[in-house]
């Protein structure tokens, strides 16, 4: 708990841990989809999304037959547990291993514990599909780069939910998103959003209603490296041309949100209080832009 800020905050470089990046996503989705086929429906699709804890990512309680279950990730033993109501409790280890062997062995460890669940065993939110129960070309774990990625996971949960306790409105939980790898935040206020007839039925859930959104990922598509990003959606005229702190963030035409890299952040020497910055910079340009009643939805 006495290490300096920078190293709460250390390098992350995509390309140091690219593959085990990977290997790691389609675990996830792999416990994603449980909690997606056991979670109760909740809007927006929040039902089916991770949660930091102080050691890694969980599914919270699922309901089973008379009781409820739990996955989760441990970062600092690499571990993945899975802990049942009636105190049964089974540890598989997180070491280098194919994702096809990951998953049939979660699989075959919740039906020694007489837990029955079918998913859909393909990824999704990726651009090649990938079949998880069959998957033996992404294999790697590193576990120096997923506690390098865990530590910075944790002080930006931290400083999410700082930002998330200004806001006395609807707000999301801070929670990790398995199908595109990422930590977020989400503000409403409370209008409907206008309908999105040509969008898949997940894209019209999630954006039923105006949002304000911060998040990070440890790097994709035309920004291949890690950063913490912000949008409105749907966004206000002016937005992308807003001002935003710090002087570094970036409008990201391609994604349509803002950028801050993670290393601009880092190099700042206080990245926690240059994310804050960022966030509340752009939920303020996007508010103002949209027309939000900011009075009512703001903690005084």
């Amino acid at each position: 708990m006495g290490a300096t800020t920078l190293e709460r905050w250390p390098p992350l470089r995509l390309a140091d841990w690219s593959d085990t990046r990977d290997t790691l996503h389609l675990w996830t989705q792999i416990v994603g989809k449980i909690r997606l086929a056991l979670a109760p429906p909740i809007n927006h699709w929040w039902h089916v999304t991770l949660y930091p804890t102080a050691r890694g990512l969980t599914t919270s309680p699922m309901p089973y037959g008379e009781g409820a279950f739990e996955v989760r990730f441990d970062f600092v033993d690499h571990r993945l547990v899975v802990d049942t109501s009636d105190g049964q409790e089974r540890v598989i280890p997180l070491a280098p291993q194919t994702v096809a062997d990951f998953y049939h062995g979660l699989m075959t460890t919740l039906r020694e514990l007489r837990i029955d669940v079918r998913i859909w065993p393909v990824t999704v939110e990726i651009p090649t599909r990938v079949r998880l129960d069959r998957d033996r070309d992404h294999s790697s774990y590193d576990r120096a780069a997923v506690e390098r990625w865990w530590r910075v996971m944790v002080e930006t949960d931290n400083v999410f939910n700082r930002f998330r306790g200004r806001f006395i409105g609807k707000s999301s939980p801070v929670h990790f998103f398995w199908g595109s790898f990422d930590l977020a935040v989400t503000r409403f206020n409370g209008r409907r959003a206008p309908e999105r007839p040509d969008a898949d039925a997940m894209t019209r859930e999630a954006y039923s209603h105006e949002v304000i959104s911060a998040g990070f990922w440890p790097g994709s598509g035309s920004v291949p490296e890690a950063s913490f990003y912000a949008y409105a959606a749907p966004e206000p005229p002016g937005f992308k041309t807003a001002s935003i702190r710090p002087a570094a963030a970036m409008y990201d035409d391609a994604f349509g949100i803002f950028i801050l890299r993670y290393e601009d952040a880092r190099n700042t020497g206080d990245p926690g209080d240059v994310l804050l910055q960022f966030c509340q910079s752009t939920y303020e340009a996007a508010a103002n832009l949209a027309g939000w009643n900011r009075a009512e939805l703001e903690r005084r």
